[in-house]
């Protein structure tokens, strides 16, 4: 008999994010392995969670303007429940009985290359909906100020490599 083959998720204490390339887009990541990615959110999509329906409906309620939130949108090599791509933010709900190693190495590699992860856990939604709507729009308005700001020292950059002659 053959010994069975598990999973195992390495520990990510020292592990660092992975470079960017320029495949799958921008991610080092196969066009093979990017459609597994979007079949699995898809499925993710068919069997979601009650607090994922319940906030999902919120938000198709709510005026964002220019910022929505797309469910189970795939970012790089993860798969995140909410992603709101012009602000680089995404939502995270933490469902019970979820791996919290492979959440932690997730969210290292979206920060590496600016994706904000804000948790909210799936009780919270179901219990007290107005708090965690409150909490995502502090949320947003926080990356919207983090983004004007480098913005604004993008430019001053240029300014001054401007006035030296670069």
């Amino acid at each position: 008999m053959t010994e069975r083959k598990t999973l195992k998720v390495r520990d990510t204490a020292d592990a660092e994010a992975p470079a960017l390339e320029k495949k799958g887009r921008g991610w080092k990541i196969s066009d093979k392995r990017l459609d597994v990615l979007h079949d699995q959110a898809r499925d993710m999509k068919r069997h979601a969670s009650e607090a994922h329906k319940a906030l999902a409906a919120r938000f198709a309620k709510a005026d964002l303007g220019k910022y929505t939130f797309k469910r189970f949108a795939v970012v790089g090599s993860a798969i995140v429940d909410f992603n709101c791509h012009n602000l680089g933010m995404a939502i995270a709900i933490d469902e019970e009985g979820a791996d919290e190693k492979l959440a932690r190495r997730r969210d290292k590699s979206l920060e590496s290359v600016g994706v904000r992860v804000m948790h909210i856990k799936a009780a919270d939604i179901l219990e007290n909906m107005d708090e965690v709507l409150a909490r995502i729009t502090a949320g947003m308005r926080l990356r919207i100020a983090d983004k004007a700001q480098a913005r604004r020292e993008h430019f001053a950059q240029g300014r001054k490599d401007d006035e030296r002659g670069e």
